[in-house]
């Protein structure tokens, strides 16, 4: 077995547009969980609250919202996921030119992993700038 290839620089952080977080939850046992911690972040974050998903999108085989969120919004909202999860699984990942690669290799977990299929999700396409907010945070993180 050869070894991996390295790579000739690293990779600079400047490459990530914005993030998601993709917050999965069961229709009919864990729903009403997934909603309070929705309601939680929109009235203390300032992020995109995405359409409830009931049934399979994309690569995701389960229930799911996604929260779209820019650069500056990581370093509070993320380490505020990992404390309020409601033991729902959450995937978090950066937005760059590499859908794939975003979703499947440089993303993370809060809570258990779920399947993803990776196959839907072209290799290259355009970085997601961070959507227009749609809450109005008013209370604290």
């Amino acid at each position: 077995m050869a070894a991996p290839e390295l790579p000739p620089a690293p990779r600079p952080s400047a490459e990530i547009a914005s993030y998601h977080a993709h917050i999965y939850y069961d229709p009919t046992a864990t729903r009403e969980l997934a909603a309070r911690l929705r309601q939680w972040i929109g009235e203390r974050f300032l992020v995109r609250l995405g359409s409830w998903h009931d049934a399979k999108v994309g690569p995701h085989d389960r229930a799911m919202f996604q929260v779209a969120f820019a650069r500056d919004v990581f370093a509070t909202l993320v380490p505020w996921l990992m404390l309020n999860h409601q033991g729902l699984s959450i995937l978090i990942h950066p937005n760059t030119t590499s859908p794939r690669r975003d979703h499947l290799a440089d993303a993370f977990w809060i809570g258990t992993a779920v399947p993803l299929h990776g196959e839907v999700l072209p290799d290259y396409d355009e970085a997601e700038q961070a959507l227009q907010p749609n809450t109005t945070p008013h209370l604290p993180a």
